[in-house]
């Protein structure tokens, strides 16, 4: 079961139902495997919005049966660290600190850690130790962002 193929079925339906449809990750084989589906929304994500979208979900993956074998089905907010699986999600989070593995090494590295500078074509540009990389989206193995956490305690803390 490919990846594109279960996100073509599955987020017409999580899109429906009002969410965001973050991206999927099928991870795992056999009884270990795992589907993993993120969701948000403007107003955040709870556990009730979690189970309704799995329980879509569900239904939909036993009439559509996609996937050969046992696997768990997760619904999940995206989070802090929130992944990355387009080219539109890097450009809306454009300045944000992300940390990307990539399949293929560029200039010799397989890990980078830096901000995202701006989206060109097919490739991500970000600032890696004040040098600017073009990254090729498709060899992006995973990208996520990396929570400023203190920051978001410093604005905590203002709040109290």
């Amino acid at each position: 079961m490919s990846v594109k193929r279960l996100t073509n079925m599955l987020q017409p339906l999580v899109e429906d139902l009002g969410y965001e449809f973050v991206g999927l990750e099928y991870t795992g084989q056999s009884k270990n495997a795992v589907l993993r589906i993120y969701i948000d929304r403007e107003q955040g994500i709870d556990l009730d919005d979690c189970g309704r979208v799995s329980g879509e979900v569900a239904a939909l993956l036993d009439v559509e049966d996609p996937i050969s074998g046992q696997y768990n089905l997760e619904v999940s907010s995206p989070g802090l660290d929130r992944p990355l699986f387009t080219l539109e999600q890097c450009a809306r989070f454009a300045g944000e600190q992300v940390q990307i593995t990539v399949f293929a090494p560029v200039e010799g590295r397989r890990k980078f850690k830096g901000r995202i500078l701006s989206v060109t074509g097919d490739s991500l540009n970000i600032d890696q130790d004040g040098a600017e990389i073009a990254l090729d989206f498709s060899n992006i193995a995973k990208a996520r962002l990396v929570p400023d956490y203190d920051s978001l305690m410093s604005g905590q803390n203002d709040k109290a």
